[in-house]
């Protein structure tokens, strides 16, 4: 049986690290995500809360329809401000901040100012998306007619 000994190790000022034993790193760089107190200052934050709230009502339901998972990135001045994650393939549906905890399916790169005016009904979508008005990197092809499903064989 194991058995305590009484000795402890006593550390000593000069016990430290030896010059030279650690690198210096340089400065930390900002977060890619606002603050969140900052959050609720963004247009779209609202419009994710609905659809989060929306998913906890429906989201079993839309599992079954849509069996992907979709994370939304939205920009400003080229840089991600905001990233949330739909999961609409596990369990009853999710909503959440942050990049996808599985891989996700497709993601949606958005400036803030063209994400509010898909939501409000006030651009095309699929004439914003041939416009480069916003990318979409889909992994699977999700669409039995999108270009990348017609050049993948079946195998």
């Amino acid at each position: 049986m194991w058995k305590r000994s009484g000795h402890q190790p006593k550390i000593k000022a000069e016990d430290g690290p030896l010059a030279g034993q650690f690198e210096v790193l340089g400065s930390v760089p900002e977060p890619a995500m606002p603050h969140p107190l900052e959050l609720s200052e963004l247009e779209s934050f609202s419009v994710f809360e609905d659809i989060r709230l929306h998913i906890r009502e429906v989201g079993a339901q839309l599992v079954k329809k849509v069996n992907a998972i979709f994370q939304l990135d939205i920009t400003k001045d080229g840089k991600i401000i905001l990233q949330w994650t739909i999961d609409l393939k596990n369990g009853s549906g999710d909503m959440y901040p942050g990049p996808a905890r599985l891989p996700a399916d497709t993601v949606f790169t958005i400036p803030e100012p063209v994400f509010m005016e898909l939501v409000l009904g006030k651009m095309n979508p699929q004439k914003a998306f041939l416009a480069g008005k916003f990318k979409a990197n889909e992994m699977v092809p999700l669409v039995k007619g999108s270009p990348r499903a017609r050049f993948h064989s079946p195998v």
